[in-house]
């Protein structure tokens, strides 16, 4: 799969750790993405091999990757410049109703609950066949140098 220019210009995620494969929609407040998880991922051969599934924290994290892209869209929108990648800072509220398989797609959306000074609180729900996988909670703030 060709990488989206968009994305990647955005967040500084690659794979194998690029939770994202197209955006759906966005408007100020609101990103849905997507992503077709491969049946023959290695995860698989490992997390609960006679049945896989996706673990919590992947789907968590396509959620979290959601965020940061709505985040430096918004910011985009509103400066033109971006000066720096979101950032996890929080996470409250997990909250796991259903697996995820091999070959599943999923569709994660993100609303913004609220801006306060440089935080970002964000909900996120994932959804496989149209049904809620996975809720979540959790904020984010701009970082400007990536370094450790």
């Amino acid at each position: 799969m060709t990488l989206d220019p968009f994305i990647t210009a955005l967040i500084p995620h690659r794979p194998p750790f690029l939770w994202i494969d197209r955006i759906v929609s966005y408007e100020e407040g609101t990103m849905v993405t997507e992503k077709t998880i491969p049946e023959d991922l290695d995860i698989f051969k490992g997390h609960y091999p006679e049945h896989p599934i996706l673990p919590g924290v992947i789907l968590c994290e396509a959620l979290f990757q959601t965020g940061a892209l709505l985040i430096a869209r918004m910011v985009q929108d509103e400066q033109k410049t971006q000066h720096g990648f979101p950032v996890l800072t929080r996470i409250g509220g997990a909250r796991f109703k259903r697996p995820v398989g091999p070959g599943s797609i999923i569709q994660m959306q993100v609303n913004l609950r609220e801006k306060v000074a440089g935080a970002w609180f964000l909900k996120g729900i994932l959804r496989v066949k149209e049904k809620i996988a996975v809720q979540v909670d959790f904020s984010c703030t701009l970082v400007s140098d990536l370094k450790p």
